[in-house]
């Protein structure tokens, strides 16, 4: 019996390397056939823009096909669930958000997801982050925030905040605010900033918290007033506008962001090589100046679990926002 017991022993190892040889062999191997990167938004916008500059780099130092295969709805959670449902070999990468993995896990809560945001994802990596500016109508007598505070508690929910949907970053930064300034104002949402920016450039509504390319020609011609930035440092392209942290609200700070993730159980050696291909793409000058180009930042690097730390950060303080201001999810 005890022989037995030792043979087994024995095979239980064998078997455990031969299957590390195996992740082994297959990461050394890959990609040997096209990619497919799912992506979030329509085609066109600066997320598509953005996918398809990492794919096209990808591609280049890969020796493989990296296609963008777009699928919208409900806020990126379709496109995310089928991410988790992909066959984990790193034939199928996908796009997570600030909405995906980190607001809507509170904001749809208890269940309700069509996927697990931490346990169903090997993280790659943070490949781009969105400042958000606070824009108001030039009606509106503030030039900084604390004067917006002192106007708003002046005229309680006579203020409305527009906002390119229920759940998005840009609601988000608004709902953070009003709760750490002990505001009362009227959350409007619209579908995209299309819709909200000529409400606000207009007066019908009073004050936005934006991504700075979808307001920036309209600040830079004085058709709206930039007052503050969401994130700790400034813009280069609003110098003017300070970080609202260092306008009396420290540890405020706000951005969008968006990364890559592929379906939990894709071989470590294959994880590890994207985040390093990505990382790489990431540094080179030429895609650092494209991405400045429509807006968005490029983040430290991060490790995959240093990227899953970061995600995990998110929830929990989206969760925290979500549950003080009530925040139902979009019917």
């Amino acid at each position: 019996m005890r022989g037995m017991t030792r043979a087994i022993r024995w095979a239980a190892a064998l078997l455990c390397t031969a299957l590390a040889a195996a992740d082994t062999a297959l990461a050394q191997g890959y990609p040997s056939r096209p990619v497919r990167v799912i992506q979030l938004t329509a085609a066109g916008g600066s997320l598509d823009i953005m996918a398809r500059m990492l794919a096209q780099s990808l591609s280049e130092t890969m020796g493989q096909q990296f296609y963008i295969e777009n699928k919208l709805g409900a806020g990126g959670n379709l496109g995310v669930a089928e991410l988790a449902r992909a066959r984990a070999d790193g034939y199928t990468i996908g796009m997570i958000t600030a909405a995906t993995h980190g607001i809507n896990p509170s904001l749809y809560g208890n269940g309700k997801l069509p996927f697990d945001p931490l346990g169903d994802f090997e993280f790659l990596a943070v490949t781009a982050e969105m400042r958000n500016v606070v824009v108001i109508h030039p009606s509106v007598p503030a030039h900084g925030m604390q004067e917006l505070v002192r106007h708003a508690k002046a005229n309680p929910g006579k203020i409305s905040f527009g906002s390119p949907g229920v759940g998005t970053s840009q609601h988000m930064a608004g709902e953070l605010f009003k709760l750490r300034a002990g505001i009362d104002i009227t959350h409007v949402a619209y579908r995209g900033v299309a819709q909200a920016a000529p409400d606000l450039v207009s007066g019908q509504i009073q004050l936005m918290f934006s991504t700075i390319p979808n307001v920036l020609d309209f600040i830079r011609n004085g058709q709206l007033r930039a007052i503050g930035v969401t994130t700790s440092t400034r813009s280069p392209v609003l110098p003017d506008a300070a970080p609202v942290a260092e306008q009396g609200f420290p540890g405020y700070d706000v951005k969008g962001w968006v990364g890559f993730a592929v379906p939990k159980g894709t071989p470590p050696d294959i994880v590890v090589e994207l985040n390093r291909q990505i990382v790489a793409a990431l540094a080179r000058p030429d895609l650092k100046d494209r991405l400045a180009k429509i807006g968005m930042d490029t983040p430290e690097p991060r490790s995959s679990e240093q990227t899953r730390d970061f995600v995990k950060r998110e929830i929990d303080q989206w969760s925290e926002v979500v549950k003080a201001a009530n925040i139902q999810p979009p019917q």
